[in-house]
């Protein structure tokens, strides 16, 4: 049985949290087609390592989700209210780790051991504690 896979960007991928996101993708062999590497323009160019490859970090910006299917957003609340609802917009469901939705009543915050399947009710964002 094949297993579908995903494209999935980091926003915020440069930082500790967002470093501590590829290496999890890694270990848990998460089914990544693509990954795209995102951040401020100050890190975009620079290269992060993702299952052994180094792969180039594109600046973060409201074009960046076209093909994406997944985005992991760690670039703290003002980025993630800035650029979250057009990752939903192009079609991307969003998991993000600041606390800019996590008081929203149509945003589900989900931790995964307790109540996993709330990601379900998701309306394209899903906050995390």
């Amino acid at each position: 049985m094949s297993r579908k896979k995903f494209n999935v960007a980091i926003a915020g991928v440069t930082g500790a949290v967002g470093r501590e996101m590829l290496k999890v993708l890694e270990r848990r062999k998460f089914p990544v087609n693509k990954l795209l590497p995102l951040a401020s323009s100050r890190s975009a160019g620079k290269r992060v390592r993702f299952n052994g490859k180094p792969i180039t970090v594109c600046e973060l910006g409201e074009d960046s989700f076209g093909d994406i299917d997944i985005a992991l957003f760690s670039a703290g609340g003002g980025i993630s209210t800035q650029f979250a609802p057009a990752a939903v917009a192009a079609g991307c469901v969003v998991v993000d780790n600041s606390s800019a939705f996590r008081m929203e009543k149509n945003v589900p915050l989900v931790v995964p051991e307790i109540n996993g399947a709330d990601v379900r009710r998701n309306q394209g964002i899903i906050a995390n504690p």
